[in-house]
C-alpha cells in the first residue's frame, strides 16, 4: 500500500489542475456535458481507488484524461442512441492528441469549453455558473452557496444552460480569428463577474469569497496564458492580482470592513503587488489600451502607495476620466468623484456626487449616499451625513457593510456640528 495521504494529496492537486481539461477533452470527444463531467468524476473516485495501490502514474493528467474518455465510450457503448456518436469517436480517435486549431488557430479544449460557457445566447448568471461547474469543477451545491440561491434553483439554471446549448446548436470551439475580439469580451466579462462577487459579495454575510477570488484569478491567468496577445486578458489579471494582493487588509480579525485609508499595509501580499504590475506592464507593451488595464493600473496606483498620504490622486482621477470615456456608466463617475474629491477636496467631489444623484442611475446604489455621506463628514455638516449614512445602510447588501456605516453613523452623530 502506498501512502495514502500524499496519493490523496496528489488526486486533489490533479482535481485543481487538470478537472476543466479533462471535462473539455470528453465534451469536445463525445458532445455530451453531462457524461464528460460523470465520467470525470469517475476517473478522479477511480485515482483514488487505485493509485493507492499501484502508485501515482508518471503522468496523472493522462491517466485521467485516458480514463474518463474510456469510461465515456463504455458508457456510450451501452445505449443505442450512442451508437452514431461512437462512430464519430472513432473518427476522432486518430487524432485525438494532435492539434486542432480550428478556425480560430487556437486548439486548446479549455479555451473552447470556456468559449462555449461564455456564449452570448445564454444569460450572464449562467455563463457564470457554468463556467464554475465546468471548468473550475465546484459542485452544484457550491455554486448554488456562492450566489446565495437555493440549490434546485442553481441546478435548474445549469440543465437550462446546456439544453439551450444542445437545442441551439451553439458550437463547441473558439470563435473563428475575426469573431475573437468581440467575444473574448464577453469570457473577460463573466470571469470579472465572477471575481467580483467573491472580493464584494453581492448579498450575505461575508464580505469577501476567497473560494470565487481564486478561482476567477486562475482561469483568467489560464485565458491571458492561451492567448498571449490579447492586451485585456492581461490587463484582467492584472487587475485581479493586484486587487486580490489586498485582500487579507480588507477585513479585520472580526471580520469587520476596513476602507482602503485604514488598512494594515504590512498584510498586503508583495510578491503578488509586484506580479500584478509586471503583468501590466506586459499588457501596457502590447499597445491596445482598455478599460481591465485603465483599471488595473488605478489599482496599482493604490498597490504601490506605501502610505494613504503618498497616494497619487491626481493620477487616480485623471486615469478615472480615461476610463470614464472608454466606460461612461455612472458607477465609473462616483469613483471619478471620490478620486477629485481626495485630489481636490471634498466640496469638489461633493458636486459631482450630486449630478449624479440628480441622474437617478444609482438610486438604488449603497455607495453612492455613503460617499456623499462621507464627503459632508469630511465637510463637518453632521445632520446631513447622517442622514446619507441612514440611506447607504438601508441599502447595503451584506452584513459587513452595514455593521461599517453603523459605526460611520455613530462617529458623525457624535462630531460637532459646523457651519461648513
Amino acid at each position: 500500500m502506498g501512502d495514502i495521504a500524499g496519493t490523496q494529496a496528489a488526486v486533489s492537486q490533479a482535481f485543481q489542475l487538470e478537472w476543466g481539461r479533462i471535462v473539455a477533452h470528453v465534451i469536445r470527444v463525445t458532445g455530451d456535458w453531462d457524461l464528460a463531467e460523470e465520467c470525470a468524476q469517475d476517473a478522479f473516485t477511480r485515482a483514488l481507488e487505485l493509485w493507492p495501490r499501484d502508485g501515482v502514474p508518471t503522468s496523472p493528467a493522462a491517466w485521467l484524461k485516458t480514463t474518463a474518455r474510456n469510461r465515456a465510450i463504455d458508457r456510450l457503448r451501452r445505449t443505442a442512441a450512442g451508437a452514431a456518436k461512437l462512430q464519430e469517436v472513432a473518427m476522432t480517435s486518430a487524432t485525438h492528441d494532435a492539434v486542432d486549431q480550428g478556425p480560430s488557430g487556437i486548439g486548446d479544449d479549455r479555451l473552447r469549453l470556456m468559449f462555449t460557457c461564455c456564449h452570448p445566447a445564454l444569460p450572464v448568471e449562467a455563463q457564470v455558473a457554468l463556467t464554475l461547474r465546468t471548468l473550475a469543477g465546484l459542485t452544484t451545491n457550491e455554486i448554488a452557496r456562492a450566489f446565495l440561491v437555493p440549490t434546485e434553483t442553481m441546478a435548474k439554471r445549469l440543465v437550462r444552460a446546456k439544453h439551450k446549448i444542445r437545442d441551439a446548436g451553439i458550437p463547441y470551439r473558439v470563435p473563428p480569428a475575426d469573431h475573437l475580439p468581440e467575444r473574448t469580451g464577453a469570457v473577460l466579462g463573466v470571469l470579472f463577474a465572477l471575481f467580483n462577487e467573491g472580493y464584494s459579495a453581492s448579498a450575505g454575510a461575508d464580505l469577501v469569497r476567497t473560494g470565487l477570488c481564486d478561482e476567477a484569478i486562475r482561469l483568467t491567468r489560464l485565458l491571458a496564458g492561451l492567448m498571449p496577445d490579447a492586451a485585456e486578458a492581461s490587463g484582467l489579471l492584472a487587475l485581479m492580482v493586484l486587487h486580490n494582493a489586498r485582500r487579507d487588509g480588507r477585513v479585520d480579525a472580526a471580520g469587520e470592513l476596513v476602507i482602503l485609508e485604514e488598512q494594515d499595509r504590512s498584510r498586503w501580499d508583495l510578491a503578488a503587488i509586484r506580479e500584478g504590475c509586471d503583468i501590466l506592464d506586459a499588457a501596457l507593451r502590447l499597445g491596445h489600451p482598455g478599460p481591465y488595464q485603465v483599471q488595473a493600473a488605478i489599482a496599482a496606483c493604490h498597490a504601490c502607495a506605501p502610505t494613504p498620504d503618498a497616494t497619487d490622486w491626481a493620477q487616480i482621477a485623471e486615469l478615472y476620466g480615461r476610463l470614464s470615456q472608454m466606460v461612461p456608466t455612472a458607477v465609473v463617475a462616483l469613483n471619478r468623484a471620490v478620486a477629485i474629491a481626495m485630489a481636490e477636496g471634498p466640496a469638489a467631489g461633493l458636486r459631482l456626487v450630486e449630478q449624479l444623484e440628480e441622474g437617478g442611475d444609482l438610486a438604488d446604489y449603497h455607495l453612492l449616499p455613503a460617499t456623499r455621506a462621507d464627503l459632508l463628514r469630511r465637510l463637518g455638516q453632521k445632520e446631513q451625513a447622517e442622514v446619507a449614512y441612514r440611506r447607504a445602510l438601508a441599502l447595503a447588501p451584506t452584513e459587513a457593510e452595514r455593521r461599517f456605516l453603523r459605526r460611520r453613523l455613530s462617529e458623525a452623530s457624535a462630531a460637532p456640528q459646523t457651519s461648513g
